[in-house]
């Protein structure tokens, strides 16, 4: 068997073979088309040697060297043939052209067509007229992985809104692919899934040191969702600065930037990475991350200027629908409002929001004055504030300090130490657990680094 405008032979997969460019071509192409991986230009079967790592390499590079993202339009799988093994890369025609190599952009060095046995560079006049004509992907037509879901959750939502969901409900909402599946949009509001979104804290400014890790999901993605804005609306405390005039209150980080930001990420979160937003709470700030990168269309300075393509239009209609979002292109400007451009990051696959702790929130400024005035600190608590590193329980705590009255322990260092801000429960609900241990705040961070830069 011979290559033909929809057979493309290669003899072995190396990092100088433009793979891409093929997957491209046949993404392009009005049929799509197979590659075969272990087989020679003359049809000679010479065998793939390790499968796996083969497989592995060609899905990681066509996952993330090709946009729009091709994910659900290729398939990869071990043949036989002639007694060898060999791979077969089934590539459909995509319905999102141009697609390009992600490093070229939308330019003849990007695009590429199947012509005949060869993949040539796509014309820059035709890359424009594609690209003008693009209906685009969404989540909407990616075919869900299971067709056995329920949405009572989403009822519950739409009924507390004094919506009322009807029996064609599932094609209203867009939750069904155009051939009556259930698509990704179903499965994530479904009851029950595979996705979580995870929200993590960490004692240390890096990630080295994880002191909690929560994960909301497998449920209906608007569930998960409230109960990550409820879990970061705890984390968000309000402290309290006592003033000759007056009591002032200041949230770690301004609520409706954050809220705002919250939604944004889980919103616009390009699921087809198959990867959900991450939320990562550190003493000095919040990182958001969420995968995908701006739309094609869509300008930095556009995008500053609130001007809004959903990325899933169909989920964001849903969040309008139970009044979790309010307008279009409305959450960016409230972001900027209060944080500044400076707190987007941009990167090929993800997107990035940091909301740094205020430098007026009264919490930062107690960690600040205790990095600066440590001598106004009892000698037991500086002692016990040396001592934590993570998570620590309080036998371990008493053992290192040297102190053999459990009483006494508790009365000097443990009680000052909490009551005064510099150490917290990690079971705060628990609080007589076998299993409970001690962690140290932003303040109580903000102290140790000052003592040890001061030795």
């Amino acid at each position: 068997m011979t290559e033909t405008n929809r057979i493309e032979y290669k003899r072995e997969l190396t990092p100088e073979l433009d793979i891409e460019k093929e997957v491209v071509a046949f993404l392009n192409y009005k049929e799509g088309g197979y590659i075969y991986i272990g087989i020679d230009k003359d049809g000679s079967t010479v065998g793939v040697s390790d499968v796996d790592d083969c497989m592995l390499r060609l899905k990681d590079r066509i996952k993330h060297n090709i946009s729009p993202s091709a994910m659900g339009l290729f398939d990869i799988a071990e043949e036989q043939k002639n007694g060898c093994s060999i791979i077969k890369v089934t590539v459909a025609s995509g319905i999102e052209k141009p697609y390009f190599k992600t490093r070229y952009g939308m330019t003849p060095r990007g695009a590429y067509l199947r012509v005949g046995t060869s993949a040539e560079p796509m014309p820059q006049e035709q890359i424009d007229r594609l690209f003008a004509m693009r209906t685009r992907n969404s989540i909407g037509r990616i075919v869900s992985n299971r067709q056995d879901l329920s949405f009572e959750q989403l009822r519950i939502y739409y009924d507390e809104r004094g919506k009322r969901l009807n029996d064609n409900f599932k094609r209203t909402l867009e939750l069904l692919t155009d051939d009556g599946k259930y698509n990704y949009v179903a499965y994530l509001l479904a009851d029950e899934n595979g996705n979580s979104i995870k929200v993590a804290k960490y004692s240390s400014l890096d990630r080295c040191d994880l002191v909690e890790n929560n994960e909301y999901g497998y449920c209906s993605l608007i569930k998960a969702t409230k109960s990550v804005l409820l879990k970061l609306d705890i984390e968000n405390k309000v402290a309290a600065t006592i003033t000759p005039m007056e009591r002032i209150e200041t949230p770690l980080w301004n609520k409706v930037a954050l809220r705002e930001a919250v939604i944004n990420a889980i919103v616009h979160n390009d699921y087809s990475f198959e990867v959900p937003p991450k939320f990562e709470i550190f003493p000095d700030r919040l990182e958001i991350t969420s995968a995908g990168r701006l739309p094609e269309s869509l300008t930095k300075e556009e995008f500053f200027n609130g001007i809004s393509i959903p990325r899933n239009k169909e989920l964001m209609r849903i969040y309008r629908d139970v009044e979790l979002v309010e307008s279009l292109g409305s959450g960016i400007p409230r972001i900027l409002r209060a944080y500044g451009e400076d707190c987007f990051k941009f990167t090929d696959n993800f997107i990035r929001i940091t909301l740094p702790i205020s430098a007026h929130d009264s919490a930062h400024d107690s960690a600040h004055d205790s990095a600066h005035d440590a001598s106004n600190v009892s000698k037991a608590i500086r002692t016990l504030v040396t001592c934590i590193e993570g998570e620590v329980d309080r036998d371990t705590l008493q053992s290192l300090i040297g102190i053999k009255h459990r009483t006494y322990f508790r009365s000097t260092y443990i009680k000052p130490a909490l009551d005064e801000g510099y150490i917290e429960f990690t079971l705060p609900n628990g609080k007589q657990s076998k299993l409970q241990k001690y962690r140290l705040t932003a303040k109580g961070i903000a102290l140790k680094n000052s003592l040890t830069s001061n030795k």
